[in-house]
């Protein structure tokens, strides 16, 4: 029995000893490894040194060591991915300046896509829209300057520009056998984000620009005024380049009471985020059809992705631009900052938006349907109006009174959608036709 004990803690021992020269061999690995990577990181801020003191001293052109440490920021930042940079005075300021939401510029965003300065969407109705600047648009110069290895911050800077002021773009689009010559004049960008219009009797179509940070309020405004008569809802993402993150998910909240909205995950897990559905009574229940392009990116990604693994909205249109990653401004000092990536977006399901962009459930190319009417034949409404245009030609007061009738009427079909408009844009016309068979298979 004194045997068998002595012989347990002779096993005991020797486990013991074993453990802590295992431990042991690991602290020293992990010290050893420390140390080297301490000795690497050494090495590689000794030649850095070395080069600037190098081209400080030998190039051929006089430059100092401020311009020398911009220059090297630049490149290490620009080579990261397309979307970090190094912002120097100039650019930090007008990084502030756009913030505010009013500017002198075209009213495009941009992306690099393929190593291209690419149109991720023109914003409707400003001078660039006005052009006919589409997304996908490949811009091949500014003015006379090339763009090939120009930053998406240097772009951005020389388009923005004083209000009035004339700019030349140089576009490649596929299709087109030769580049497009775009002359534009710079305009006061000034967004209207949200807005809305009827189509039928119970079907209301939410166009969203930009998520600027009154966009869930506004679409929540929207659904409660028209909660009583709306049985769809038509939410037209396309051409929509993103904005805030939190516009995102409050817009997808209003539709979906529970689960994962989004979350964005990072090398730190500090930059590891997980956004939420609240439960809510007034969580929209009615069929939704959103609409999407390779103009939709960044926050209309979030949107359409999130409903579409929620199976909460069908997806209609194009693929979308595949923008999935976070950014953060670090300020430097007061005057420069980095723009850095930190994160990648990811789905409900785990999927990521970045490169890939969003499927849509069923795809449309845009364009127009192909209808055919009698060139003899002449409806009721036309020989109403053809007769009251003859009408006009006797004048009297009855006629000012029909006139201001008139007025009003085009004024109210400002807030509507008439089936002509639906024929002259077939990825609406899709989305309308989905909608009315959900409200009839909803009953």
């Amino acid at each position: 029995m004194k045997n068998k004990k002595y012989i347990t803690l002779g096993f005991t021992s020797v486990g013991l000893a074993i453990t802590l020269l295992l431990s042991t061999n690991i602290f020293a690995a992990s010290a050893e490894e420390q140390k080297k990577e301490e000795l690497s990181r050494l090495q590689a801020l000794a030649k850095f040194t070395k080069v600037i003191s190098i081209v400080e001293q030998y190039n051929v052109d006089n430059v100092n060591i401020e311009g020398l440490m911009d220059k090297a920021l630049e490149g290490m930042l620009v080579n990261l991915d397309a979307h970090s940079s190094y912002l120097k005075k100039d650019d930090y300021k007008k990084l502030k300046v756009q913030t505010n939401g009013e500017f002198g510029g075209l009213g495009i965003t941009v992306g690099i896509k393929d190593g291209a300065l690419t149109v991720i969407a023109p914003i409707e109705g400003t001078p660039a829209d006005k052009a006919g600047i589409k997304a996908g648009d490949i811009i091949l110069k500014i003015n006379d300057e090339s763009t090939i290895s120009m930053t998406i911050d240097d772009a951005v800077g020389i388009m923005r520009g004083a209000v009035g002021t004339p700019i030349t773009l140089t576009i490649v689009r596929q299709g087109e056998s030769k580049p497009l010559i775009m002359k534009i004049v710079r305009g006061n960008i000034t967004i209207e984000s949200v807005y809305t219009k009827a189509i039928g009797d119970n079907i209301l179509y939410i166009r969203v620009t930009t998520f600027d940070k009154k966009v869930a309020e506004d679409v929540a405004k929207a659904l409660k005024i028209k909660k009583a008569t709306t049985k769809g809802i038509i939410l037209d993402l396309r051409n929509n380049p993103g904005g805030l993150l939190d516009q995102a998910v409050e817009l997808v909240d209003l539709f979906v009471d529970e689960g994962e909205i989004v979350s964005q995950k990072g090398r730190n897990e500090i930059d590891n985020k997980v956004y939420k559905a609240t439960p809510s009574a007034n969580t929209v229940k009615v069929p939704v059809v959103v609409l999407i392009n390779s103009g939709s990116a960044s926050a209309s990604e979030i949107v359409s992705g999130s409903l579409q693994d929620h199976k909460r909205a069908i997806l209609v249109g194009e693929n979308t631009f595949g923008k999935g990653s976070v950014q953060v401004v670090l300020p430097l000092s007061e005057e420069e900052a980095i723009k850095l990536t930190i994160a990648r977006y990811y789905l409900p399901s785990g999927r990521t938006i970045q490169a890939v962009g969003v499927k849509p459930d069923i795809e449309v190319l845009p364009g127009e349907l192909n209808t055919t009417k009698s060139e003899f034949a002449i409806k009721e409404a036309d020989l109403k109006k053809h007769l009251e245009e003859e009408l006009q030609k006797v004048g009297g007061d009855k006629n000012d009174k029909e006139n201001k009738d008139d007025e009003k009427s085009d004024k109210d079909k400002k807030d509507i959608i008439t089936p002509e408009m639906l024929n002259k844009d077939i990825q609406l016309k899709e989305g309308v036709d989905i909608i009315k068979a959900l409200i009839i298979t909803k009953g």
